[in-house]
This record gives structure tokens, sequence and C-alpha cells, in this order.
């Protein structure tokens, strides 16, 4: 089976079942640099990079060990409030500003975790870089492959926003064209349903401290 194939699978599509934007840079070999100096496609690479490094180093850290190494370069690749605000959907509005931040804060380590929890060895992968063009809505699409020695390589497009002066990933598209934050409001709405922000919030921290655990 294609274990980096699956990785992102699961996590797209599991992010929630499975578990789907704090600094402590001394973790991380690859040195942690203000966006709003880089273009969409170093933001990417960067995040790559501390991927790669923690594959590598996987087993020796442990999960809650990658979470700390993964946590300072998410937060600054990822604009983590706008991708919670939208998955959120209209819930969000009828949040209050403290809902609104534990919300935030729940979204950001579920989505740590998941990848903490998911990128758990190295078999020789590596990422390319292969295309950087706009998108719609003001976005620039970076199209990325990992490529895998063992199996067929893996299409991965990061959606990237300038927000305040830095480019930020603001949605993930799997080489089938699904969008990370489409499945996760389709996820969160039915939570929102029955248990609104704060039945979300509890879900989210109780997925994402499962994962930390395993």
């Amino acid at each position: 089976m294609n274990r980096t194939r699956r990785i992102f699978v699961t996590r797209i599509f599991t992010a929630l079942c499975v578990t789907l934007c704090v600094t402590l840079a001394a973790w991380i070999f690859v040195p942690v640099t203000q966006a709003a100096d880089h273009s969409p496609s170093q933001i990417v690479t960067a995040f790559h990079d501390t991927l790669l490094v923690v594959m590598k180093e996987a087993k020796a850290l442990g999960t809650k060990g990658r979470y700390k190494k993964l946590a300072p370069r998410i937060e600054e690749s990822f604009h983590l409030p706008l991708m919670t605000q939208v998955s959120a959907g209209s819930y969000w509005r009828k949040a209050t500003k403290e809902q609104s931040k534990k919300l935030v804060t729940a979204f950001s380590h579920l989505s740590i975790s998941t990848y903490a929890s998911q990128f758990d060895g190295y078999s020789g992968q590596s990422f390319a870089t292969r295309s950087v063009k706009p998108g719609p809505q003001n976005t620039m699409l970076v199209k990325t492959q990992i490529l895998d020695p063992d199996s067929k390589a893996v299409d991965i497009t990061y959606v990237t926003r300038k927000i305040k002066s830095q480019w930020r990933i603001i949605d993930v598209l799997l080489d089938n064209g699904i969008s990370e934050l489409a499945v996760r409001r389709s996820e969160y709405r039915r939570i929102l349903k029955t248990g609104g922000i704060e039945g979300l919030i509890a879900t989210l921290n109780a997925k994402a401290d499962q994962l930390l655990v395993n």
C-alpha cells in the first residue's frame, strides 16, 4: 500500500474521525522566519522541510515531540484563524469572542496533532514544488508533489493568500481536487447542529488529546 498517499488521505478525510493557526523554535532545525519575507512557494517549501525533519526523527521524537517541532511551523505557515472561521461557517458569527478564541485554539491543536500523529516515519520520501499560478479570489496555488521511491507521486496543491502583508496557506487540495476546508466544514456542521460551538470545541480538543496519547 502507498504509505504516503494513505497518510494524506487519512489526514484530509478523517481529521475529525481519527482525530480535518506558541513559539518553540529551539525544537526546529529549520529556522522559523517571518512569513512576510517569503513568497507562497517559499512558505510551502519551508513547511515541507520541517515535515521531512520530523519524519526522519519520528521514532525518536514520539508523537508529543513531533507536535512540539511542528507547532511553530504550522502556526506560521497556515492561517489557522481564517481556516477555523471558514470551517465553522455561519456558526462563527454566533460565537462570543471567548468562544471564537477557544475554537481557534482547539482547531489549531487538532491540526498540529493530526500532522504529528500521521507523519510518524520516513522511507525516502521527498517534496517537490512544480508550479505556482494565480487562483480564484486573489489566491496563489502552489502545486507540489510527494515523491516516494516505491510508489506513484502524490499531487498536493496549497492554496495561499496574502493577509496583512503575509502569505499564508488557507487550504490544501489533494490530488483528486478535494478541499480540506470543504471536508472539515461538512464534518463540523454535524457537530455544531447538536452541540453548538462549545460542543465543537470539546470534540476537537478531545480528538487532539487522543492522538497525542497514541
